[in-house]
């Protein structure tokens, strides 16, 4: 055996928390060892975000051409989707100019190309060579989860790892799934021009999501033409063109009725994730998992306090932005006594579906009853969206005397406009120095004020009322 190679910090995984750690470390002198199985960029460069926002661009632009029958002319033929994929890769290596091994190797990280694993508490293995730190973060991510579904080894069935090489464009798409995935890509494609069916097991889709906001959600997809199978749980696939499902009863937790079938010609899974931490060899290193997830403690780390974990590999929420935050905590925790982990209820998320739907703070269904309000308006009245005719939308505001506890928006840009939101909620703004704000216009942000300023008038009682009239006669006299 080799002998063992002495590093700072090694950081396993190089998606967006690892990159995150690893950078800041060797910015500051440290010694880094920086070890990836596959591509660097983790799963939102090459899988993920990068890609699926620009189909989803690309996709809008033709649904947008499309439309323009209205006006008296017309596009035709049909999408290439050739084309498609490499304009995606085009827009991945514009970022991997600075998401490589070569980049890295030159800022003075180690880079090894390769799947590491634990061979003891303080040791690691990759392409046969041994490493060892003062610390070590897993910062391994997460995968496409596949179900077991009798039928699917015959399939040639595409997942978020590989349908953006897609280079036919399907008469009929079938997805698997209801999720943010699974959603975004289905709109995608029907704006391309393919006839999709998406498959939920649930009453309705994005089930994560606040439910009115998903039904309306799932009713503009609808009007897209979108078709949607809800309660439905696959039982098997006939050949390579037919999927087969039962009824899903939600109370009795069983199917129910007769088989049903539904044709397709390409099948995108879309059924979650699952964390990639089998094959780290934990049980070497004395780190526990317990319900297949690393147990860990209110700093991050497992229990090896030598081995500290940040992203998707934690699993806590799978978002990119998670994974940058929690790489914040992960250094700051190495470099103090006082061990924290960000707040739960300050994550905030979007859904990339036009309209996108943007989700921050506590959700209603975890908030006590009675303890709170909901400030609630609707996009329709709201001038620029009238003037775009984009008036499908609604904002939602919890709140508790005015204190915000949390929300959602489902608008065009609606990730754009909910900073100010979020920032009023983490900075204790009240609703009511919201409304003191300009807001230019006509900007869909104006929302915002049509909400806060419904609010403010229905505090307006009879006796408010008649002390505001008799100010203005006193003063005005």
């Amino acid at each position: 055996m080799s002998s063992v190679k002495k590093f700072d910090v090694i950081v396993i995984g190089a998606g967006s928390a690892g990159l995150n750690v690893a950078m800041f470390f060797n910015r500051i002198g440290l010694k880094v060892l920086l070890v990836e199985k596959h591509l660097i960029g983790g799963d939102c460069l090459n899988y993920g975000c990068v890609p699926s926002k620009s189909l989803i661009s690309l996709a809008h632009d033709i649904f947008s051409l499309r439309k323009g029958t209205t006006f008296g002319f017309s596009v035709k033929g049909a999408v290439d989707m050739k084309q498609i994929a490499l304009k995606i890769a085009e827009r991945q290596d514009v970022i991997r100019e600075h998401e490589n091994p070569a980049y890295f190797r030159k800022l003075g990280i180690t880079v090894e190309m390769g799947a590491g694993c634990f061979v003891s508490p303080t040791e690691i293995a990759v392409n046969g060579k041994h490493f060892t730190a003062r610390k070590i973060v897993i910062a391994t991510g997460s995968r496409p989860l596949v179900p077991k579904i009798e039928g699917l080894e015959k399939v040639s069935y595409f997942t978020n790892e590989t349908i953006f090489a897609n280079s036919t464009l399907p008469n009929r798409l079938l997805v698997i799934g209801s999720g943010p995935i699974g959603i975004e890509l289905a709109q995608a494609y029907g704006r391309l021009g393919s006839s999709v069916t998406v498959v939920s097991r649930g009453d309705h889709i994005l089930l994560k999501e606040d439910d009115e906001i998903a039904r309306k959600m799932q009713t503009v997809l609808e009007k897209e033409g979108m078709k949607v199978v809800v309660e439905a749980n696959p039982v098997r696939f006939e050949g390579a063109s037919t999927l087969v499902y039962r009824k899903y009863d939600r109370d009795v937790k069983k199917m129910v009725g007769p088989e049903l079938k539904i044709g397709f010609d390409q099948v995108l899974i879309a059924t979650g994730r699952a964390l990639n931490i089998d094959s780290l060899g934990l049980e070497k290193a004395g780190i526990a998992v317990k319900d297949r997830k690393i147990v860990l403690d209110r700093g991050l780390r497992t229990t090896n306090k030598r081995v500290y974990v940040c992203g998707d590999a934690g699993g806590t929420f799978l978002f990119t932005h998670w994974a940058e935050t929690e790489a914040k905590y992960v250094i700051t925790n190495m470099m103090s006594p006082f061990k924290r982990s960000p707040k739960l209820s300050s994550v905030a998320w979007v859904t990339y579906t036009d309209p996108e739907i943007a989700t921050f703070g506590k959700q209603e269904g975890a908030l006590v009853k009675g303890s709170y309000s909901v400030i609630s308006q609707s996009l329709s009245d709201v001038d620029r969206a009238i003037a775009e005719d984009k008036r499908e939308g609604l904002l939602k505001i919890y709140h508790c005397k005015g204190k915000i506890l949390g929300g959602v928006l489902m608008a065009p840009h609606a990730g754009e406009m909910i900073g100010e939101l979020i920032t009023a909620m983490e900075q204790g703004i009240s609703v009511k120095k919201l409304f003191n704000r300009i807001y230019p216009y006509p900007t869909l942000s104006r929302i915002t004020r049509r909400a806060v300023g419904s609010y403010l008038g229905e505090r307006l009682t009879t006796r408010s009322k008649k002390l505001l009239r008799r100010l203005f006669y006193f003063f005005n006299r």
